[in-house]
C-alpha cells in the first residue's frame, strides 16, 4: 500500500514540476505582475494571464467579524449583503424619494427596538410602531429595482458572482469577459463609494434564514459555534461570523453606516485582477473610478489578546442528532514561525487515506466515519485554534473516540513523525498550491490574501519554500508545545432520547 502511494506522489511531482517551474514559479509570476497603490491607499495587484479572453476581479477588504463593535456581531456579513443592493443610481427608480423613506423607516425601527428592549414593553405601542415601520418599508420598496446590479453584470457575461464574510476578511468576486473590464471598475467603485442600505430589513430576514440553515438546523454548525464561544474568553473569535440572533435584530441602518465609515477605508482594500488584461489600462481605469474614493483614516486595529487558558474546558450538547466529537487547542497566527509546522502536522494527521487518523480510526479500528484536523480556526490573522473532529460510527461511545484520538496525538508527541510522512505532507501542500494557481480566481484570491497577511504576494511562494526548513523535530516540538491539556477545549454532541421515548422503551 505504501509503495503505491509513494509511486502516485512521484508521478504527481513529475507531472507538475515542469508546469510549476515554467508557469507558476515566483520568477514567472514576477514577470507578469503589476502592483500599484492609489493616493487614497487602495492597493491593486494585476496579473497578466492571456489563456482566455476573460478576467477575474477580486475585491478583498481587510476587515471581518473579528473587527465588529460589541453588540453588533454579524454586521460585516450584513454589510456584505448590502453591497449587492446597488447604489444611488443602480437598483432604484428614484433615489431621492427612496432615501427619504429609508431614513424614516430606520427611525421607526429604532423606536420599535427601544420599546421592545424595555424591561416591560408596551405591547400596544409595539404593534403601532411596527405597523408604522412596515408602512415606511413598503413605501421605500416601491422605488426598488430588484437585483439590478447582478442583472447588469450577468447580462454582460459575468460568472461566479459571489461574496463571503469571514472572521478575518470580506471578499467580493466574479469573472467578466476581458472587454467588459471598464464596466467592472465603474460598478465596483460605485457600489462602495455610493452604497445604499436598500431593502435592509428584508435582507436581514434572509440572513436569519441563513443562520437557521447553517447553525440552528446544522449539528456541526451548532458544535462549532459552541466551541468558539467556549474556547475564547476575550478575543472576538468567540463570536459567530453570521452574528448572534439578538445582535442581528438590534443592528440598524445607522449602525451599518457607522461600520462602513469606520472600517471600509480605501487602505483596507486590496483588489486583484487576473486574466487577459493590459496593466497600463487597468491602472488608468483604477485612477479614473477608484481615485475619487476619499482618503479616510485606516480602520482601527484589533488589539485584544486572548489570555492564557487556565485549564481544559468541556461542554456537551445533548440532542437527537448525529454525534460529533471536537477539540480545539489555542495555537498561533499565520505570521508566526510555527504556523507552517502546525499546518504540516494537520496534514500528517488527516490528509488522505495514508494519514494517521484515517488509518487508525476509519480503516483499522472502524470507530469513525470521518476524522479530520484543521489549523487556523475560525481565522488565522490572530491566534486561532488547531482543531480535531471526529464523526463516530454507529454505537461507538465518545470515550472510545477521545481515547483513540488522544493516543494518536501522544504518539507524535512521544515518538515524532517519519521523514516519509513529512515529505508527503510537503508534497501535498505544494500540489494544493499548484492546483490553486491554475485558475484566474485561485491566483487572484491567493495573491490578495498573501498581500493582506504579510504585505507581499510573494510570501505565497516563499512560505511554501520554507516548508523545506520544517523538520520532524519541529513537528514533534509544536505538537508538545501547543496540543496541551490546559490549552484544550473539548466539545461533543451526544445523541439522547426524549423522555417519552425512554418511557416507551422501558
Amino acid at each position: 500500500m505504501k509503495r503505491i502511494n509513494l509511486l502516485s506522489v512521484a508521478l504527481l511531482i513529475l507531472v507538475l514540476l515542469p508546469f510549476h517551474a515554467d508557469a507558476q514559479s515566483l520568477e514567472a509570476f514576477e514577470e507578469r505582475v503589476t502592483e500599484f497603490t492609489l493616493d487614497n491607499g487602495l492597493h491593486f495587484i494585476v496579473v497578466e494571464r492571456n489563456v482566455a479572453p476573460v478576467a477575474h476581479f477580486f475585491t478583498l477588504v481587510d476587515v471581518g467579524s473579528a473587527n465588529e463593535p460589541v453588540g453588533r456581531t454579524g454586521i460585516a456579513h450584513i454589510y456584505e449583503h448590502m453591497v449587492f443592493k446597488g447604489s444611488k443610481t443602480v437598483g432604484t427608480t428614484n433615489y431621492e424619494e427612496e432615501v427619504k423613506y429609508i431614513n424614516q423607516m430606520d427611525e421607526a425601527y429604532t423606536a420599535w427596538l427601544r420599546e421592545r428592549n424595555k424591561f416591560e414593553p408596551d405591547e400596544e405601542k409595539l404593534e403601532e410602531l411596527w405597523a408604522s415601520f412596515q408602512e415606511l418599508q413598503d413605501r421605500a420598496g416601491e422605488f426598488v429595482v430588484n437585483n439590478e446590479f447582478t442583472q447588469i453584470i450577468e447580462r454582460e457575461g459575468a460568472a461566479g458572482v459571489n461574496a463571503f464574510a469571514s472572521a478575518d476578511a470580506t471578499g467580493y468576486f466574479y469573472s467578466l469577459p476581458q472587454n467588459k473590464a471598464e464596466l467592472w471598475f465603474m460598478l465596483e467603485a460605485d457600489r462602495f463609494m455610493n452604497p445604499v442600505m436598500r431593502e435592509f430589513y428584508v435582507e436581514k430576514e434572509v440572513i436569519f434564514e441563513e443562520r437557521r440553515q447553517r447553525v440552528d438546523s446544522n449539528p456541526f454548525g451548532r458544535l462549532l459555534e459552541e466551541l468558539s464561544a467556549t474556547a475564547f474568553s476575550a478575543h472576538p473569535y468567540k463570536n459567530p461570523v453570521i452574528g448572534w440572533p439578538s445582535d442581528i435584530r438590534n443592528t440598524t441602518i445607522a449602525d451599518t453606516w457607522e461600520y462602513h465609515e469606520q472600517f471600509y477605508a480605501p487602505s483596507s482594500f486590496t483588489i486583484a485582477i487576473v486574466g487577459d488584461v493590459d496593466p497600463v489600462e487597468m491602472r488608468r481605469l483604477a485612477e479614473k473610478y477608484f481615485g475619487p474614493m476619499q482618503y479616510r483614516d485606516p480602520a482601527p486595529e484589533l488589539l485584544v489578546e486572548e489570555p492564557e487558558q487556565r485549564g481544559e474546558r468541556r461542554f456537551v450538547i445533548e440532542e437527537r442528532s448525529q454525534p460529533i466529537y471536537i477539540e480545539g487547542y489555542h495555537a498561533v497566527n499565520n505570521q508566526h514561525p510555527d504556523y507552517q509546522a502546525l499546518n504540516l502536522l494537520s496534514n500528517i494527521l488527516s490528509s488522505g487515506r495514508t494519514s494517521r487518523l484515517y488509518r487508525r480510526m476509519v480503516v483499522e479500528d472502524q470507530i469513525a466515519l470521518q476524522a479530520s484536523t484543521l489549523n487556523g480556526y475560525p481565522g488565522s490573522k490572530y491566534p486561532g485554534l488547531f482543531l480535531a473532529f471526529v464523526v463516530p460510527n454507529q454505537d461507538v461511545d465518545m470515550e472510545t473516540v477521545e481515547e483513540t484520538l488522544r493516543e494518536e496525538l501522544r504518539k507524535i508527541k512521544d515518538e515524532g513523525v517519519t521523514e516519509e510522512e513529512l515529505t508527503r505532507a510537503r508534497t501535498n501542500a505544494r500540489a494544493n498550491l499548484v492546483r490553486s494557481l491554475t485558475s484566474n480566481q485561485g491566483i487572484a484570491q491567493l495573491f490578495a490574501f498573501a498581500h493582506v497577511n504579510s504585505g507581499n504576494w510573494r510570501a505565497l511562494f516563499t512560505d511554501v519554500d520554507r516548508l523545506n526548513d520544517v523538520t520532524p523535530e519541529d513537528i514533534q516540538r509544536v505538537a508538545n508545545e501547543y496540543l496541551r491539556k490546559n490549552a484544550r477545549t473539548v466539545g461533543m454532541i451526544v445523541n439522547v432520547q426524549d423522555e417519552d421515548d425512554e418511557v416507551a422503551s422501558n
